[in-house]
C-alpha cells in the first residue's frame, strides 16, 4: 500500500472511535535529540523508544545530540536542563504543572512536528517514553503521534507493582525465558509499573517444573539484574517454611538459605515476609525472628526493608494486638505493613492501629476469581465450575473500583499475580496507581494500541469490557455472551496473522469462545435435566427402571453428543498455540499446569447440570429390592427441594434467594467483603473437593447436588443474617439447613432476638441438619436468621434452607 494510502487509513480509523486527537504528525522521519548524558539517568530508556518503535514499525530512529532543519524531532530531556530545546518549547514546558519524583511531561507541537520528553529524573524519563509509546500509532513503515497532547503528570503512589513468581504453581510464570521476564518487566513499566516482587526458590511449592529453562536461583537472579538495568525496585515475597524459628539448629539453617539467596540478587530494595499463608508464626516468634533475618539481609543490601503482613488464617484479638505491638516499635529495618489476602482486619482499621509514620502496601489478588480477596461478585455458579479459580479473567472496571475503594489508605500496591491470565488487570492497577482518575477505556485503548496495534485498539479494547461484561448476572440470561463472540469473530476475521499469533490477543479470543460455549452448554444440558426429571415423574405409570433408563439416555446425551464441536476444537488449538508461546498452561496433561492453576481447558466438558448426582441416585435406587422403595426414592429424588406446604426453600447460590440475606455495605465500599456477605464456592465435605476441581467423587462415596457448590458466607467472626417474613403468626417451624462450603468451621445458630437455635457445630461432617425454631422467634411474622463462628474461625456458610411449617 503506499504511504499516502497509510496515512488515509490511519485518520480514517482516528474518526470513528471515540477517543480522537485530531491532527497527527508524521514521525516516520523523525530524529530523536536525547540531551541526557549521564547513563544512570537514562539506563535502557532509549534502547527501549528505539527498540519498541522498530519492533511495530520497521523504522529505527536516529539519535543525535542537535536538530536537523525541517526533520521532525523528539526530544528526550530532564525537566531541570531543558536547554537544548528551542525556546518557545522551553516557555511552553515551563508554564506547565510542576513534576515531582518519577513525573513527566509529554509535549506534541503540530506546527513545528516537534515532540517533547521531560523526565523529572531517571524513572521519569522512562514514563514518559512509556506514555509516549502508548499514543504511538505505527503501522509497517510508518508512525504517527496525535497533535496536541499537552501532560504533565507524576504518580500518586511511590509503590507500583505486581509479583512475577518464577515457580511451579503460576500458570506461565514458569516457562519464561530470560528475555520473556525482560520484555514483560518493560511492558509492565511502560504502564508505570516502578516494582516487581520476586520469589526465592523455595516456597509453598516444588523446587523445579519441567517448563523451567534455568534453576530458580539462576532465574531470580536474572529478574533482579533486569529490573535494576531499567531502575526498577527489587522486592522479595519470603515466607516462614522452617520448622521451628526459636531452635539453634533451625535457625542456623534458615539463615544459611537467606544468605544464599540474598546473596544471588544484584538488587533488592525490600522483602515481604507474611505472617501466614504459609508459614504461621505467633508474633513474638516471627519478630524476633525478623531482626535476625535483617542482619543477614544488610549484609548484602544494607538498605533493605523488611514489610510484613497481618496474614493469618484464623486470626484472634490477642493475636493482633501483640502484633501491633511489635509493629508500632521502632526497628530501623522495618519497612511497613503489607495489607493482602486472608488479612481479616480492614485496611482503615488497620491504619488507625499503627503509627502514622508506617507506611502500608496494597498487595491486592488480581488473579484470582473466586475464594480469593476480590472474588468476582454474584459470579454465575457454571462460570465457576467450568472456568475455575484462575482462568484468564480481564476486570478493568472491577479493578478500578475495587482500587479506588481502598487506594487512600496505603502508598501503593505490588499485586498478587499467579501468571499471564490475570495480565489486563495489572495494566489496569498500574494506571490507577499512578492516577486514580484514569478512565479505564483510556488504559484499555493504550495496552490495544501498543501491544496489538493502533488500526485494531478501538475494537480490542471494548472487546475487552465486553468480557467483563460475560461475567455479569446469571447466565442464562446474559445475551452479552454471544454478543462478545461476534465481537471477537469479526476482529478475528479482520487482523492479520500477526495479530492472530499474538498472545494477548489469544487470550481474550480464547475467553470469547470459552464463554459462549459454556453457555450454550448450560442450555444444552439444562433442557435434557427437565426432560430427564419429566420422565422420572412418569415413574408411577412407565415404571422405575424403565424410567430411569430413558433418563439416563437423556442425560448421557450432554457428552455423548456434543454440541458446537467446532467451538471445543478452537479453544483446544488456542490453548496450544498460547502453550507454545508464552507457556500458558490450561491443561495438566498436555500443557503440563498444576490443578487448579489455570487449567480451565481441562473443564470444557465437566458437567453443567445435576447429571453427575442423578446418575449416582440412580445407581443406589437400582440396588433397592421392591417397586414401591423406588418409586419412593425417586419420588424423594425429584422433590428434595419442596418444602411442604406453607413452607419455604431458598438456595443462597441462587440469586432468586440472595435478597433474604442482610446486606452490609455496598460491593463498591467493600469489595473485599470484610464487612459484607458474599457468595462462595466449594462443598467442603469430608471427602468432598472444591468445585473447581470436581470430577465424580463426593461426601462418602456420594456424588453432591450441583446446589452445593455454591453458598451464602461471610468471613471470619462476622454475622451471617437471613431474614424471612411473611410467615404464620400462629404455626411453628422446623429449620432444615444444608452447610457446605470450602472451609469447616464451628458455627453457631441464632434468632434476631436472640434465641438459640443451636449451638456450634462443626461444619463438613454432614452436610443436613434440622432444628426446630422457637415459636415466639416468628411470633410477629418475621424471623432473622444469625450465624456466628468462633473467634479466629473462617466464617459461616449456608447454602440451603427449608423453612418447614408444622
Amino acid at each position: 500500500m503506499p504511504k499516502n494510502s497509510i496515512f488515509f487509513l490511519i485518520a480514517f480509523l482516528r474518526l470513528i472511535t471515540t477517543e480522537s486527537f485530531g491532527q497527527s504528525i508524521d514521525l516516520s522521519r523523525a530524529q530523536v535529540v536525547c540531551s541526557v548524558t549521564d547513563k544512570k539517568i537514562l539506563r535502557r530508556s532509549l534502547e527501549i523508544l528505539q527498540q519498541e518503535v522498530q519492533k511495530r514499525s520497521g523504522i529505527k530512529w536516529v539519535v543525535t545530540r542537535k536538530a536537523t532543519a525541517k526533520t521532525p524531532v523528539i526530544y528526550l530531556t530532564l525537566d531541570s536542563d531543558l536547554s537544548a530545546l528551542p525556546t518557545a518549547l522551553r516557555q511552553e514546558l515551563n508554564r506547565m504543572p510542576a513534576l515531582k519524583s518519577e513525573g513527566f511531561k509529554l509535549l506534541t507541537v503540530d506546527n513545528s512536528n516537534t515532540v517533547v520528553v521531560a523526565g523529572n529524573d531517571a524513572r521519569g524519563i522512562l514514563y514518559g517514553i512509556g506514555r509516549f509509546l502508548r499514543k504511538l500509532e505505527m503501522q509497517p513503515g510508518m508512525i504517527a503521534v496525535p497533535a496536541g497532547l499537552s501532560i504533565a503528570t507524576s504518580p500518586a503512589y511511590p509503590v507500583r507493582g505486581h509479583q512475577l513468581g518464577y515457580r511451579p504453581k503460576t500458570n506461565a510464570y514458569d516457562a519464561f525465558t530470560v528475555a520473556q521476564f525482560d520484555q514483560y518487566i518493560r511492558d509492565l513499566a511502560l504502564f508505570g509499573a516502578n516494582s516487581i516482587e520476586i520469589m526465592p526458590p523455595r516456597t509453598d511449592d516444588d523446587f523445579t517444573s519441567p517448563h523451567m529453562k534455568l534453576p530458580a536461583i539462576q532465574m531470580i537472579a536474572e529478574q533482579a539484574r533486569i529490573c535494576n538495568e531499567y531502575g526498577l525496585d527489587v522486592w522479595m515475597w519470603y515466607p516462614n517454611l522452617g520448622k521451628n524459628y526459636t531452635h539453634p539448629d533451625s535457625i542456623a539453617r534458615e539463615i544459611k538459605e537467606r544468605h544464599e539467596v540474598f546473596a544471588a540478587v544484584s538488587r533488592l530494595d525490600n522483602v515481604f515476609v507474611p505472617a501466614g499463608d504459609p508459614g504461621d508464626l505467633e508474633p513474638d516468634v516471627l519478630f524476633a525472628w525478623l531482626e535476625k533475618m535483617a542482619i543477614v539481609l544488610h549484609e548484602h543490601h544494607p538498605k533493605a526493608k523488611i514489610w510484613v503482613s497481618p496474614q493469618v488464617f484464623k486470626p484472634t484479638k490477642e493475636w493482633y494486638d501483640v502484633f501491633y505491638s511489635y509493629v508500632n516499635r521502632d526497628y530501623p529495618w522495618f519497612g511497613g505493613v503489607v495489607f493482602g489476602p486472608w488479612i481479616k482486619m480492614p485496611v482503615a482499621e488497620i491504619r488507625k492501629r499503627i503509627k502514622p509514620s508506617i507506611p502500608i502496601r496494597h498487595y491486592p489478588d488480581i488473579t484470582h476469581t473466586y475464594s480469593s480477596q476480590y472474588p468476582v461478585p454474584h459470579w454465575d455458579l457454571a462460570y465457576a465450575m467450568a472456568l475455575g479459580r484462575e482462568p484468564i479473567n480481564p476486570r478493568p472496571h472491577d479493578e478500578k473500583k475495587i482500587h479506588n475503594a481502598l487506594d487512600e489508605y496505603a502508598v501503593g500496591s505490588i499485586s498478587y499475580s499467579e501468571g499471564t491470565n490475570d495480565d489486563v488487570n495489572k495494566f489496569v492497577w498500574s494506571d490507577q496507581d499512578w492516577n486514580p482518575e484514569t478512565p479505564v477505556i483510556e488504559t484499555l485503548r493504550d495496552y490495544a494500541r501498543l501491544f496489538i496495534g493502533s488500526a485494531y485498539g478501538e475494537s480490542f479494547a471494548q472487546n475487552l469490557v465486553a468480557l467483563e461484561q460475560n461475567w455479569r448476572g446469571p447466565i442464562l440470561s446474559n445475551g452479552q455472551v454471544a454478543r462478545t463472540l461476534l465481537q471477537w469473530q469479526q476482529l478475528e476475521k479482520t487482523v492479520p496473522l500477526p495479530v492472530l499469533q499474538n498472545a494477548r490477543f489469544q487470550m481474550g479470543l480464547i475467553r470469547a469462545y470459552f464463554d459462549a460455549y459454556t453457555q450454550r452448554r448450560l442450555l444444552y444440558e439444562t433442557e435434557l435435566e427437565e426432560k430427564a426429571r419429566d420422565l422420572l415423574g412418569r415413574a408411577q405409570t412407565e415404571g422405575s427402571l424403565a424410567a430411569m433408563k430413558q433418563a439416563t439416555h437423556l442425560l448421557e446425551k450432554a457428552w455423548a453428543e456434543p454440541i458446537l464441536p467446532e467451538y471445543r476444537q478452537k479453544c483446544f488449538a488456542l490453548a496450544d498455540s498460547l502453550y507454545k508461546s508464552i507457556g500458558a498452561q490450561l491443561t495438566i496433561k498436555k500443557h503440563g499446569a498444576m490443578a487448579g492453576r489455570g487449567n480451565f481447558i481441562d473443564n470444557i466438558a465437566l458437567p453443567l447440570n445435576d447429571a453427575p448426582w442423578l446418575l449416582n441416585q440412580f445407581s443406589q435406587i437400582e440396588k433397592l429390592g421392591s417397586e414401591p422403595e423406588r418409586l419412593k426414592q425417586i419420588d424423594a429424588l425429584l422433590h428434595r427441594t419442596d418444602p411442604g406446604p406453607g413452607g419455604f426453600y431458598d438456595h443462597f447460590g441462587a440469586p432468586e434467594s440472595w435478597y433474604r440475606v442482610v446486606p452490609g455495605l455496598p460491593w463498591e465500599q467493600d469489595p473485599g467483603s470484610l464487612r459484607s456477605p458474599r457468595t462462595s464456592f466449594g462443598v467442603g465435605l469430608v471427602g468432598e473437593q472444591w468445585v473447581g476441581e470436581l470430577k465424580a467423587t463426593g461426601f462418602k462415596g456420594q456424588v453432591t447436588p450441583k446446589a452445593w457448590m455454591k453458598q451464602a458466607k461471610t468471613l471470619y467472626d462476622q454475622p451471617l443474617k437471613i431474614a424471612y417474613t411473611d410467615l404464620d403468626q400462629t404455626a411453628s417451624y422446623r429449620i432444615r439447613i444444608a452447610y457446605t462450603g470450602r472451609f469447616h468451621s464451628r458455627v453457631k445458630l441464632q434468632t434476631d432476638d436472640g434465641q438459640l437455635v443451636h449451638d456450634y457445630i462443626l461444619t463438613g461432617k454432614q452436610p443436613i441438619y434440622e432444628f426446630d425454631v422457637p415459636k415466639t422467634a416468628s411470633a410477629d411474622g418475621k424471623i432473622t436468621f444469625v450465624w456466628s463462628c468462633d473467634e479466629g474461625e473462617r466464617g459461616a456458610q449456608v447454602t440451603e434452607i427449608w423453612l418447614i411449617r408444622k
